[in-house]
């Protein structure tokens, strides 16, 4: 997969796509991750990508002349690939839109600033348009972070284990099960006996029943009428 992320502040990125599981994802060759600096795409000297908005406001808007000089640079390559602007107004991004994403072979990421970007991005250059959730950030890069991160995971082979990705929160349409691991009590605190047993069966329903009964605590919105717990293992 390849993901080119498009911003006026590269530098915000470069730590981020720099580390852990995104580091070692590109230097295998798993993902292909490109930052770009949308002023490079501008054509006069101060290197402008914002100006006042028509009707008049406060702030300042991102111009359209900039974007689409990088989006169709980027698109003349051989894979155009899927462009995508970060944005509140957008799909919000859950684990079903990563998985979807993550089967793309080209994404573009748009990072915006300021009081958004030019309506003509939104309507002729974008593909989709994705928001981590409802507030506002100063900009679109944490954004990418966040969603880059999420689709990178997906990557067959950027994971130790393969059965990582089956097992995490959102996966099966749950949250994940209680983790535990040495020293077998704490302070007091033990861990279940189910988990020392060595009985995999029990093991596997005892995380289950766990899963259905810590969603339907925190987030009873993602409880299907077949999640159910007809039986508890201690």
């Amino acid at each position: 997969m390849r993901i080119d992320v498009i911003t006026i502040f590269p530098p915000l990125l470069a730590g981020a796509f720099d580390h852990s599981i995104i580091k070692r994802a590109r230097d295998r060759g798993i993902v292909e991750l490109h930052v770009h600096d949308l002023r490079d795409f501008t054509d006069d000297r101060h290197r402008t990508v914002d100006d006042y908005p028509y009707g008049g406001g406060a702030g300042m808007v991102m111009k359209p002349e900039p974007w689409f000089r990088a989006v169709e640079t980027l698109r003349s390559q051989d894979n155009p690939g899927r462009t995508v602007l970060l944005t509140p107004q957008g799909q919000r991004l859950d684990q079903a839109l990563a998985r979807r994403l993550a089967r793309e072979d080209r994404l573009i990421i748009l990072c915006g600033r300021y009081e958004g970007v030019d309506e003509r991005v939104r309507e002729h250059l974008v593909d989709e348009e994705i928001s981590i959730g409802d507030y506002v950030l100063s900009g679109g890069e944490p954004a990418a972070v966040v969603l880059v991160d999420a689709l990178v995971r997906l990557q067959p082979g950027a994971l130790g284990s393969p059965q990582s990705t089956v097992e995490e929160s959102f996966s099966a349409g749950l949250l994940e099960y209680p983790q535990y691991t040495r020293p077998p009590e704490f302070r007091g605190w033990r861990v279940p006996d189910v988990l020392l047993s060595g009985d995999h069966g029990a093991v596997e329903r005892w995380r289950r029943e766990r899963q259905i009964e810590r969603t339907r605590a925190r987030r009873p919105d993602l409880l299907s009428e077949d999640d159910d717990v007809s039986e508890t293992t201690t």
